[in-house]
């Protein structure tokens, strides 16, 4: 597992850069990549091609753009870039836009970058840390930041909700299948809760990750950019609510979610790759930015009714 300061040299962070669009913003970060040895050029075609094929969902959250593609033979090492906008840009987002931050990442597969990924939620979920990396007046400022180093002061972090008072899923009446946060109506019930075991004590003590029952897919068009750091946002809010040994969350494309979607409770995503899933059977959970643990915490209730 690489960390975030691996994956991010300094010599891959350009700050306020100018763009005209988003075409050229993603051009800018996918031109770091390949100046730092990552990808070579056609790998900056696929981040842009990935956008007009599947829409703006890599604005993951207010003012950030997380621009990627599948792993292909353009990506000759796991790495990402990071370019913030002197002005910002439209993609198109009906909510997160306009863009000023654009974090580009090319992986070699799913497994190497899981670490980054989630220092990377965690930083960007933090009000202080984000606005250090929103001001750091050179890459090796905001390189410092990213690896680590905690701004002194800034705007403090929402209070979280306080988590539900029930032990876990199993105490729960069961997934609601028809809030407002449902992109797609599934055309049969997610499995009740109460039809699993409830799993030993000694199970709980010795294996706490046996008894995981339930799974929460993450859905974005590639598997290996958006979902993960979606995933590691709802593994946040699992922790705190003491419900990671009973909820697995797996990090999926588009393809694969239709296939394993019979074995989830719910599906989270956001609203561009809802409606390329459509009706998948189960619960899409539709969740705006990646980055709050707040709204993944109101979506989380929702989906169990808590």
């Amino acid at each position: 597992m690489k960390d975030l300061k691996d994956l991010l040299p300094v010599e891959a962070v350009r700050l306020d850069v100018r763009a005209a669009d988003w075409r050229a913003a993603i051009a800018v970060a996918g031109r770091l990549m390949a100046e730092t040895g990552v990808t070579t050029d056609e790998y900056t075609r696929e981040m842009v091609a990935n956008v007009e094929e599947n829409g703006p969902y890599i604005v993951i959250a207010p003012g950030v753009a997380f621009a990627h593609s599948r792993p292909s033979p353009a990506v000759l090492t796991t790495g990402m870039s990071w370019v913030r906008l002197a002005e910002p840009v439209e993609f198109g987002h009906e909510s997160n836009d306009p863009v000023t931050l654009v974090v580009a990442l090319a992986a070699q597969d799913s497994a190497a970058h899981t670490s980054a990924m989630a220092a990377l939620a965690r930083l960007l979920g933090d009000p202080a840390t984000a606005a250090a990396l929103a001001t750091a007046p050179t890459p090796e400022a905001l390189h410092a930041v990213l690896a680590g180093e905690r701004p002194e002061s800034g705007p403090e972090a929402p209070e979280a909700p306080e988590p539900p008072a029930s032990a876990g899923p199993l105490a729960t009446a069961g997934p609601s299948a028809s809030a407002e946060s449902s992109a797609t109506a599934p055309s049969s019930a997610a499995p009740e809760p109460s039809s699993f075991p409830e799993p030993s004590p000694e199970a709980s003590a010795a294996e706490p990750r046996a008894v995981s029952l339930h799974k929460i897919l993450t859905v974005c068009g590639n598997g290996v950019g958006t979902s993960l750091f979606l995933k590691n946002t709802l593994e946040q809010v699992l922790d705190r609510w003491g419900w990671s040994r009973f909820v697995t969350v797996e990090a999926t494309d588009t393809i694969s979610a239709k296939g394993k979607a019979s074995e989830a409770v719910a599906l989270f995503t956001s609203r561009e790759i809802a409606r390329t899933l459509g009706d998948v059977g189960r619960p899409v959970k539709v969740v705006q930015d990646f980055t709050s643990t707040a709204e993944v915490d109101s979506v989380l209730r929702d989906t169990y009714d808590v």
